[in-house]
């Protein structure tokens, strides 16, 4: 092989080089970060709500149905909230309960709670 082609081949080599290390180690910290094992949601004046974050990851499986609704990032859904982009209860009520109660319907043995005070913790 002559030296123009060694030359160009080394620069091309290293491109990609690069590039397969930069997208690899972000597919690899992503799959590391899941965020909290368990969360702390404001629950109102009904009390706290322990949220099992990574349970719902390992069961639902696509993050997105929840964090399209809100970002992830911690007091997102108290900061939605009082921007009234969320209404006071649409989370539990259109998001949780509404899973749990589809889940319990077809006949699943594990669907999560259903009442409010089977969350709320006063």
């Amino acid at each position: 092989m002559d030296a123009f082609k060694m030359r160009s081949i080394k620069p091309l080599s290293l491109t990609f080089l690069f590039f397969a290390l930069i997208l690899g180690s972000g597919s690899a910290v992503g799959a590391e970060n899941r965020g909290a094992k368990e969360i702390l949601l404001n629950g109102g004046t009904s009390g706290p709500v322990p949220f099992p974050h990574q349970r719902h990851q390992d069961i639902i499986g696509d993050c997105m149905i929840c964090q399209d609704l809100f970002p992830q990032q911690s007091g997102a859904i108290d900061e939605l909230k009082s921007q009234e982009k969320l209404a006071k209860k649409q989370v539990m009520n259109q998001s949780c309960t509404r899973c749990h109660r589809a889940k319990k319907a077809a006949g699943e043995a594990k669907y999560g709670p259903i009442a409010c005070s089977q969350c709320h913790r006063k």
